[in-house]
Parts: structure tokens; sequence; C-alpha cells
């Protein structure tokens, strides 16, 4: 189940049908795959490896796997024989099914589980013959995604049950590229990744560094690769392993994917230098647009044990009119450069990855006011809202469970709930009363997009606002959609920012999601929006006046929109924060 959606769905016991259509070829009256060859036979000279299988296949017995060695060995030659990819691939699985009938073990470890380009790596190859067959370990060999290759040759025999191990000494070119996914090493096109078609259907990067055996089991001479792993042991896990990994001397990270800098003052920026490797040092610049200036230009920096780390801090200014661009932290480390920080993702169940993201945040100098600054902030599932509205000069003060039950609500010029803060906070759902009064005596509710569920919230979901209101599944995915305004003379579109089509320029990913469908008509609409097609939808922004204060319901996407410093987005939002002092 894809845990993050919240799509859980009850069980369903008993049969059930799943219905297909035929788009192309003959229609198959009794199997999916009938008429379709599928056996040996349909490659040039298989009929005779079909039949050999087959024999092996009768000899085989789980207590004496060995005894069908020979006859797989008679298979060998003739699968070597057809020119075929098929073939290359059955090839692989045959000398891995003669291992494994064998007994035959074989690792890679290498004495660390990073290394950085120009660096040595110690691997000590290992083999166990644990049956009674013949076996000659010939060669071991280690390679890497480029080619290089080393050999090392043994023609040394397994006796049973007896480890054998060989060690080598690989060093990594000073140019060799990092691990990181091969999906994200080119820019995307659009919303598809840029893949070399040697990696296509992968769902890992191959190995940086490869061993491979070779090695005569009976008759048989077999090829077995083997990728170079970091072998530890965890206290309760037991024995683990990782793959090795090619990273920088140094990882650098910024605090935020955007920097909005609301007006012409300057700012502190810090870079986070996280050491990789003993011993590093070097120089830590920031790269700016030209009409940008940082000071100092540079900075150096002195590391020495992989994982310390260090915080060097710059100034930046931005030009006295609105601009945007990027920034880049730079560190230069004997003579090669480095602009990426190092993250791990790490789950019990899959692979672990290591991202590598570019050390770089978009700059935004653009005029967004805002009249409202002291906020609370009810976060939900999670979202970096919170952290980009300080960056628009608010104290943003996150709401917990006694806050919400008996703080004094009333010191915040306006509440903003989180992305799905209904869905997930029952504590949130328990004093929804306690908000409608804060509204009421002249505080700002800012209500973000919740979806639609049958559990503990759903009761709450219909009493969201101080009106009736309903959420729908309605939603704008196309992040170009056009906009309109019902009523362009609104307060929250003229102040304290005049908002107007160019703001909604620059989205990313989508407009909003979760549009209400159904709300009392003293909710006012204040957008329509639609994907290309498909009907205007009025749902994703309703604003009310209640008692002395207000209530804003708005679905769209600033959940997006404002980590990814969308200028828009900014003054929008400055809008709804300020909407108790101009909805008057």
């Amino acid at each position: 189940m894809h845990r993050s959606q919240g799509f859980g769905a009850p069980q369903r016991r008993g049969s059930a049908k799943n219905y297909l259509a035929v788009i192309n070829g003959r229609p198959a009256q009794r199997d999916p795959f009938e008429g379709i060859d599928t056996s040996w036979n349909r490659l040039p000279g298989g009929a005779a490896v079909d039949a050999l299988l087959v024999e092996a296949l009768r000899a085989f017995r789980p207590s004496e796997p060995a005894r069908i060695i020979p006859l797989l060995a008679k298979v060998r030659p003739l699968i070597a024989a057809i020119e075929d990819p098929w073939a290359g691939f059955k090839l692989q699985e045959l000398d891995e099914t003669i291992a494994l009938c064998a007994g035959l073990w074989l690792d890679a470890v290498a004495d660390r589980r990073t290394v950085q380009p120009g660096a040595e790596v110690r691997v000590t190859a290992e083999a166990v013959n644990r049956s009674a067959t013949p076996v000659r370990l010939a060669s071991v060999s280690l390679e890497d995604q480029q080619g290089r290759r080393q050999d090392a040759h043994l023609n040394a025999a397994l006796p049973e049950n007896q480890l054998l191990t060989r060690e080598l000494i690989w060093r990594f070119p000073g140019e060799c590229p990092y691990s990181a996914p091969f999906w994200l090493l080119a820019p995307r096109r659009g919303e598809a990744y840029t893949i070399e078609p040697a990696f296509v259907g992968l769902a890992h990067n191959p190995p940086v560094l490869a061993a491979r055996f070779k090695v005569a089991v009976g008759e048989a001479e077999i090829e077995l690769v083997r990728p170079v792993r970091y072998r530890y042991v965890d206290r309760v896990l037991g024995e683990q392993t990782r793959r090795l990994e090619v990273v920088p001397p140094v990882a650098l990270r910024l605090p935020h994917p955007a920097l909005l800098l609301p007006d012409g003052a300057a700012r502190r920026v810090e870079v986070e230098l996280t050491a990789q490797a003993p011993n590093v040092a070097g120089e830590l610049r920031l790269e700016v647009p030209a009409d940008w200036s940082v000071q100092p230009r540079s900075q150096p920096f002195q590391l020495s044990e992989p994982g310390q780390q260090a915080v060097l801090a710059f100034q930046l200014a931005p030009p006295g009119r609105e601009s945007s661009g990027r920034l880049r932290a730079v560190a230069s480390v004997a003579g090669r450069e480095v602009g990426i920080g190092v993250e791990e993702i790490l789950y019990p169940h899959i692979e672990p990855v290591m991202l590598m993201p570019a050390a770089e945040a978009r700059l935004v100098r653009a005029d967004v006011r805002v009249l409202s600054r002291n906020i609370g902030y009810v976060m939900g599932a999670g979202d970096e809202v919170p952290e980009a509205l300080r960056q628009l000069g608010c104290e943003v003060t996150l709401l917990g469970p006694a806050e919400l039950a008996r703080g004094d609500l009333g010191r915040f010029e306006a509440i903003v709930t989180g992305v799905r803060a209904y869905n997930v906070r029952a504590d949130l759902r328990a004093n929804q009363q306690r908000l409608l009064d804060y509204v009421a005596h002249g505080g700002t509710l800012v209500v973000q997009y919740n979806t639609l569920e049958s559990g503990p919230a759903a009761r709450a979901l219909d009493n969201l606002g101080p009106f009736p209101l309903r959420i729908g599944r309605e939603r704008v995915t196309v992040e170009e959609a056009s906009v309109s305004f019902p009523n362009p003379a609104h307060p929250l579109l003229r102040a304290p920012n005049s908002i107007g089509p160019a703001d909604f320029e620059g989205w990313v990913q989508e407009r909003g999601l979760y549009f209400a469908s159904e709300w009392d008509p003293r909710y006012e609409p204040l957008l329509t929006c639609a994907d290309p097609g498909e009907k205007p939808l009025a749902g994703g922004m309703l604003a009310a006046r209640y008692g002395k204060g207000a209530y804003i319901f708005t679905a769209y996407a600033w959940f997006r929109q404002l980590p990814a410093g969308v200028p828009g987005a900014f003054r929008i939002f400055a809008n709804l924060l300020s909407a108790g002092k101009t909805l008057r």
C-alpha cells in the first residue's frame, strides 16, 4: 500500500473478477498466453537445451543438488552458442544455478561504506565450497562501471567448507562519478526523467565496483559477478550489508530550497558542511546572479573526521528591484569543486538510496507586504509552510494540543491549519469550536486542504467552517491552468498586495486539490480555475466574515508553492493572513 497517500481500504474476502479487454492481437480462449511460445524451442538450437534441462529437472533431488551439475555443464556451451539477448540472460542464470547446486558461496567485501574519487578501497574476496563437488577458483577480477579492470589469478582449489580469501586494492580515478541515482543525473524534460538506455528498467544504480569470479565446478567453467559491499554488524539485527558508494569529500546543505527577500535588506545565509572523509580542507563560496552581492566572497574550512560539521555564514544582499535567480554553494577541495549534498533514504524494506541534491536555492526579490505577522500554525501531515512564512518576516508559533485546548488564541493575528490537519490531528478536531470562537472575536483562520475520509475525521470535515461546507474530490492538476477572478475588487485580492494573473505564473506541480464541492452562500468564491477541457471550479478558495473575524478555506497548493519560492503565492497568502486588517 502507498501509505503516504492515505488511501487505506478494507480487505475484500472471497473471489473477485478482473476483466481484461483485448486491444491488439488474436483473442485468447482459455489462457492469456495461448499461442505464445515461451519455451526454448523458439530459439535456434533451443530444443537441445530444453531436452537437457528437462532431464536435469527430473534428476534433481533437494538432498543431493550437486548430482545434476554434469547435466548443467552440458547445457552451458549450447546456450553460449545461441546468438540472442535472452540466451545471455539465461547463461547468467545457469551459472548461478550451478553455483547453488554446488553450495558455492562467493562474496566481495569493502573495508568502508563510502569512498571518494581518487581514494583507495581494500576489497576482500571470499569463497567457500559447501559441497564435495570439486571446485577450483581460477581468478577474481574487480571491475567498475567505466570498464576499468584489475585481475588476480589464483587457480586455487576450494576444499569442502574451507574459507578462501584474497585481498585486492582498488584505486578509484579522480574523475569517478558520484553514486547519485541514475534517474537524477540529468535534468528532467517536463515530467519525464532523462535516463541512459543502459539503465532503463533497473531499480538501482549498477554497483560502483563488482567482483567477477571465474570458477570451475566439476566440468563446468562458469563466471559469477558479485557487487562489492560493505559488511557490518548491528547489535539488534545482526549482520548487515550496504552498497559501496562514491561520495564527495564534503557535503553541502542550504537551509531552504528558496530564499525570499521581500524588501531590500541583506540577509544572513548559512551553509552547513559535513565531512565525508577524514582531513577535508578547502574554500567555500556562494555564487549569485550579477545583480546580487554576497560577503565575504569565500571562506576557508577544515574538518578532521567524517561526520564532523561546520556552519559558515554569508551576508546576501538583493538588488533594489524585483529579481530572481539561483544561489549555488561551491566548495573547492584539493582541486575538485563540490556543489552537492548527501542525503540517505533509509527504510527496512528497501535498499538504502543515497541522494546528492545540488546545494542550490532559488533567489526571489519580490515586493510582498503582509499586515499580520504574529501567526499560529497547526501542523498537519507535515509541510514547510511555517518556514516559508518566517521568510516573510512573520513570527510563527506551532500550536500543540495544550495551546489548542487552553492557550490564548487571541494573541495571534492569524491562525493557519496545515496540510490535512483535520485528517490527522484529533486535538484540532476536538477544539474546532475554540477556533471558530477565535474567529468570531476578530481572529483570522486560514484552513488549507484536507482529504475526504470515512474515519474519525469524517464528522469534523463536515464542520470545517462556521457555515456549511463540503469537501469534494475536485482538483486542478495543470499548474499552468488559467485562473479567473469572480470579484476582482474583493479586498483579499486588493490589499495589501494587488493580485492579478501574473501572480499565478511559475507555479509548480499543480494548482490545488480537494476543492470544496458545496458551500453556504455566505462564503464568497475568490478564484475559479480548471484543467483544460474541464468545467471551472470555484471551490478552491472561499472567504467569509464570521462575527468580527475572517474565515478562509483554501485548497490551492500553498504547501508546494511557498517552499518553491513562487512570488505570486507569497503575495496571495500574505493577503489571506492580513484578512483581519482588510476585511472590515
